[in-house]
């Protein structure tokens, strides 16, 4: 899920230390990864996905802390519960698809703001986002976003709640 309002507090340090933010991936919070190839999303997958995130009502986000998985500064999205439901939904319908291919066990939901760089940058990223957090974003959405010629793309958007 793109959450733009996040964008602006953390592009700078995406752009330098987020592998994902160097492949044209925009401030997000990810409920499934990996997921199923792009030919493969048959108009029966899309309908899928269109109703089970039209089944769940849109919510707010607010990101007010940092946090780390090892090697990773990201940043909490609260409250969890929305997304942590989003992605159980989502692997459900799809169990060969596992959060992150299964490698984390539950990973609790996050927005990546480094996975490069180092622990001093990590550090000094952090206490540079603390002075400008909160930030709150409204999620009414879920984006399917595809990795084509080296570059991840939008795709479609499934809205939520409708």
């Amino acid at each position: 899920m793109a959450v733009p309002e996040v964008d602006a507090v953390v592009r700078g340090w995406r752009a330098r230390y987020d592998t994902a933010a160097r492949h044209g991936g925009v401030a997000h919070v990810t409920v499934l990864f990996p997921f199923l190839h792009r030919d493969l999303i048959t108009a029966a997958e899309r309908a899928a996905l269109r109703g089970l995130f039209a089944a769940r009502p849109a919510f707010t986000l607010t990101f007010a802390d940092c946090a780390r998985f090892p090697g990773v500064l990201y940043l909490v999205p609260e409250p969890a519960a929305p997304l942590r439901a989003l992605t159980a939904e989502v692997a459900r319908r799809w169990p060969s698809h596992p959060p992150y291919g299964g490698l984390f066990g539950e990973l609790a939901p996050h927005l990546t703001v480094a996975n490069s760089g180092g622990e001093d940058v990590h550090r000094r990223a952090e206490a540079h986002l603390r002075a400008r957090l909160p930030v709150t974003a409204q999620v009414d959405s879920v984006d399917l976003v595809v990795h084509e010629e080296g570059r991840w793309l939008p795709w479609l958007d499934f809205p939520l709640g409708r």
